[in-house]
């Protein structure tokens, strides 16, 4: 018992232990809000689902990017108009009346916005209304985006930045800086390089029936979002980013206490049978070691499945017959000899609690700092099958991302953000566990103390 307060107060002489621990028990506390908060289901159900990302933007930098340019870049704006917007009717003389939606919003960004998208909806009768929009700018401007367009009363959408008659109209106005839409009616006529600050207004005119109902959706996609920014198919990174941890934990642990633990068992068993079984122990451990794990890997995630559980357990597979079962069998040869175990054999004690009782508690100590080692090179091996693109496709993982991010050009378009990010992540959490290894390995080797 003395002995283990010892070994606890000798915690205290290795700070990077302490900086270890720190780091694991940051992401521990992440992975455990992100399951509660954000349940796998859900998270998984949005990330692959394509129409639940068509109002963010696409490859937009996290909004801490402001920190490092010049200027506030522009946040995505959605207005509706059932929260933010102003409904005005006014009644006709026969059985019909005016309704003029209004959507105002604030702008006080440096940047301009990626896109502008409208969507409306409602209860327009048998037949299609035709809409007016027009757009208003602080400086008292009044643009017009479509003159009788008609609209459907499913939803519809107005591509705004796609349309080719305002293009045409706006470059007249403002030149050829201004022929995008999505800057040109934004920007300062004397200035195109700048967009006009202030109150903008978005007035959608139709003619209904008396019975008839408009609501619209003002979407601007901006050029930053949230803390992690978005990818190609313009999902939030942050689910992702958030999901890698539990996700590359699990695996992580999983697969190291799988391993660790049957090689721990079986070496300890077949140290003490000896004979047949140590021989046999031996040759599957030499066939094992000689097998290239990474390729086999590769080869059932293109042949077979890339399920991350049957990888799980094939990487469980390969490596309980590891080296570590060498390292084991010459710890448990020297624990043979000890006094004590000499003398329970002596009592007659047999080879089930000869082996569990005595044999493998006194080499256990060293079992958490080779399994606290262990675990972050299965969390990069997860990580590598995904980069290489084997990873199971329905799972947002941090490898995941860096494949994404490669196969669609991110260093090359200057999106560093999309690799750096999950790389950050997965470097931050191997240096943690390799800290708190090496400060145990010390803690529990006697001949690394004095090192």
């Amino acid at each position: 018992m003395k002995s283990r307060f010892a070994r606890l107060k000798e915690l205290r002489r290795y700070p990077s232990l302490a900086f270890g621990l720190a780091v694991l028990a940051i992401f521990l506390a992440l992975s455990v809000y992100v399951v509660i908060a954000l349940p796998y289901g859900q998270a998984s159900g949005r990330w692959n689902n394509p129409r639940a990302w068509d109002d963010y933007p696409r490859n937009a930098e996290p909004v801490w990017f402001d920190l490092f340019t010049k200027g506030k870049s522009s946040r995505s704006i959605v207005v509706p108009s059932e929260k933010q917007g102003v409904v005005e009717i006014e009644p006709l003389g026969d059985d019909s009346q005016l309704i003029r939606v209004v959507l105002p919003f604030t702008y006080d960004y440096d940047g301009f916005p990626q896109d502008i998208k409208i969507y409306s909806s409602g209860r327009f009768g048998a037949t299609r209304v035709p809409v007016t929009t027009v757009w208003h700018t602080p400086d008292g401007r009044a643009i017009l985006l479509q003159e009788n367009r008609p609209t459907s009363a499913e939803d519809d959408i107005y591509y705004v930045s796609q349309d080719r008659q305002l293009s045409v109209r706006l470059e007249a106005m403002l030149g050829p800086e201004g022929r995008r839409p999505h800057i040109g009616l934004f920007a300062n006529p004397s200035d195109m390089r700048a967009p006009v600050k202030g109150d903008y207004r978005l007035v959608i005119t139709a003619e209904l029936p008396k019975d008839g109902e408009l609501r619209a959706r003002l979407v601007m996609p901006g050029e930053v979002y949230g803390w992690g920014g978005t990818d190609h198919n313009r999902r939030d990174l942050m689910i992702a980013l958030l999901w890698g941890a539990p996700i590359g934990l699990a695996f992580g642990l999983l697969a190291a206490v799988g391993a660790q633990l049957s090689t721990f068992v079986l070496a300890g068993i077949s140290t003490w049978l000896g004979g047949r079984t140590e021989k046999i122990m031996q040759w599957l451990t030499q066939v094992n070691v000689i097998l290239p794990m990474l390729p086999v890997l590769i080869m059932v995630g293109y042949l077979y499945t890339r399920s991350i559980w049957v990888m799980l357990g094939l990487v469980i597979a390969l490596n309980v017959f590891s080296a570590s079962m060498f390292t084991y069998r010459a710890m448990f040869l020297q624990a043979k000899e000890a006094p004590y175990i000499e003398a329970a054999q002596a009592y007659g004690v047999g080879n089930a609690r000869m082996i569990f009782q005595y044999l493998l508690p006194r080499i256990s100590p060293t079992l958490l700092p080779q399994f606290v080692l262990v675990v972050p090179q299965f969390i990069f091996l997860e990580a590598t099958l995904s980069v290489l693109g084997l990873g199971d496709p329905r799972v947002p993982t941090w490898g995941k991302i860096i494949n994404d991010a490669y196969a669609n050009g991110a260093l090359h378009h200057g999106l560093y953000y999309w690799i750096a990010e999950p790389a950050f992540l997965l470097m931050l959490l191997g240096i943690g566990f390799a800290l708190v290894g090496y400060s145990l390995d010390r803690i529990f080797n006697p001949r690394l103390r004095t090192l």
